[in-house]
């Protein structure tokens, strides 16, 4: 059983705005220290941005626009926390307390993927999806009943009939859909709007993909201040997770549909 939202859904909205606002930080600096939580909904856009880059707030602005639509931003810019610095200021060491669980995924939940993949770049609007088993539900703003039916015809589409959604309908916060992002992966850790030195972020990258290539299930903690994870430098992966952020076009686009 999975459960996959699109890009158009409010939380990718908020996760996008995030990604793109560390696009943004990494513009500024080759190493920036960020982390975004991004609030949206009904004509309002909140931003607390916790970072050692100062983006001028014109530029986050635009942002916000360009991904959330007509909508009116309220920025709050703050520096990082001095402790937190200076656990950098040596080198890179693992940034946070943390659990990570990297899980191989099954058939059912590429199936999905693909299945969410396919209809939005059909109907780039809000919308969700689920697959348990047999049981297709599809929930797909934007898009008439009969018309869905025709591609998927053994789903339940649009149960409550067809409807609009979007951040008129619904908010949406960064990180609240990690399930639909990690699939069977998911920990307490957030992907969206942190920099690359964030465990939350490079590790569980590190875990995911180790797990695809194993086929086993990883799991790994780690304390604030660690150097070495796994059994490998915290540099190198972070650095693996950094070629997978650039192999995907950065986190705006990591936030688009997470991990798979």
């Amino acid at each position: 059983m999975i459960e996959k939202v699109n890009p158009g859904h409010p939380d990718k909205l908020a996760d996008r705005i995030a990604g793109a606002i560390v696009d943004l930080a990494y513009t500024m600096a080759p190493d920036p220290k960020i982390s975004v939580e991004v609030l949206i909904g009904h004509g309002q856009c909140h931003i607390i941005m916790e970072s050692s880059v100062n983006p001028e707030p014109e530029a986050i602005a635009g942002i916000v626009h360009r991904i959330g639509g007509n909508v009116s931003p309220d920025i709050q810019i703050v520096p990082q926390d001095t402790f937190l610095a200076e656990n950098q200021k040596e080198g890179l060491r693992c940034g946070d307390n943390g659990i990570f669980k990297g899980m191989p995924l099954t058939t059912e939940q590429k199936t999905l993927s693909e299945i969410a993949h396919r209809l939005y770049a059909e109907y780039p609007f809000d919308g969700k999806y689920i697959l348990d088993g047999d049981r297709l539900i599809i929930c797909q703003s934007h898009a008439g009943t009969e018309t869905i039916r025709g591609l998927y015809p053994h789903a339940q589409i649009n149960p409550l009939g067809d409807w609009t959604g979007g951040t008129d309908v619904d908010t949406g916060a960064t990180n609240r859909k990690l399930g639909s992002d990690m699939a069977d992966s998911v920990t307490g850790g957030g992907l969206h709007g942190k920099d690359l030195s964030k465990a939350d972020v490079s590790v569980n990258i590190y875990a995911f993909l180790k797990a695809q290539e194993t086929g086993e299930p990883v799991e790994l903690c780690c304390a604030i201040g660690d150097s070495e994870i796994d059994g490998i430098p915290y540099s190198e992966i972070v650095a693996e997770a950094q070629k997978y952020i650039e192999s995907i076009g950065g986190f705006e686009r990591f936030a688009e549909w997470g991990l798979y």
